[in-house]
């Protein structure tokens, strides 16, 4: 069972350092993440992953990034290379999330080129895709599928690559309540279909965005392999029920 979250910039470092001591507490203190049964990962702003790094020592939580660029050197002014993120202690990378897209303008031509650099840096990529409007399940699945293979396009043959798939409804990000339960398992599966049956992806697993919150994974059960976190693990003990939640499922 995975879950990860996202900061996003709602904290400064100082917070955020903070927060990620107390999820290390949470974490060393759990049973499930230290012995597996619970994947548990962050991704804070870039200014802070050296504080985080540090925060997160001996706790079994694994660091991420909110982004990175397609190449991993160059005249890229303000860009971030995975390389470098592989090297301050990142093991994953988020790529292709709504909010890059509408507001940093990035097509499905940049989605592709991040994600290979995540895989050819050894990251693993947290690809995000999702419906734009509340459609019905099918439609959504099929535009989602879409994103999927065109994500997945430039990845070599042989790439054997490791992808955790976030599906977050775009319509559902930042709304009080997810999409449905039914919505959501019938999308999960059509992906999980998809994974599966490419020979490039060494192992997958489909993970549910979108106004993530306690109380989804005692309803969805074994149709998704985890959640991804925004603003409801701000409060670490809300995060620390989530994760017992979890550990009950595995």
């Amino acid at each position: 069972m995975i879950l990860g979250v996202s900061l996003k910039l709602y904290l400064d470092v100082a917070s955020t350092e903070e927060w990620a001591r107390r999820v290390a507490d949470v974490a060393r203190s759990s049973a499930a993440v230290q012995d597996g049964r619970v994947r548990l990962f962050v991704m804070p702003s870039f200014p802070a992953i050296p504080s985080v790094r540090h925060a997160l020592l001996g706790s079994a939580v694994e660091l991420g990034a909110q982004n990175l660029h397609w190449e991993d050197r160059g005249p890229y002014t303000g860009e971030v290379s995975g390389a470098d993120l592989k090297t301050v202690g990142c093991t994953l990378v988020e790529v292709g999330h709504a909010e890059r897209r509408e507001h940093f303008g990035e097509g499905p031509d940049v989605v592709r080129r991040k994600l290979v650099a995540a895989v050819r840096n050894d990251l693993t990529p947290v690809l995000c895709i999702g419906e734009r409007g509340e459609v019905s399940a099918p439609v959504a699945a099929e535009e989602c599928v879409d994103q999927l293979e065109s994500a997945l396009a430039d990845l070599a043959d042989d790439a054997a690559a490791d992808v955790i798939v976030a599906y977050e409804p775009v319509w559902a990000i930042g709304r009080p309540v997810p999409a449905t339960t039914g919505h959501i398992r019938d999308v999960v599966e059509v992906l999980r279909a998809n994974l599966a049956a490419d020979p490039r992806i060494a192992s997958s697993s489909v993970i549910y965005g979108g106004s993530a919150q306690g109380g989804m994974l005692s309803e969805l059960g074994e149709a998704v392999d985890g959640l991804f976190l925004g603003r409801f693990a701000h409060d670490t003990g809300d995060l620390a029920e989530i994760i017992d939640e979890a550990a009950s499922l595995r």
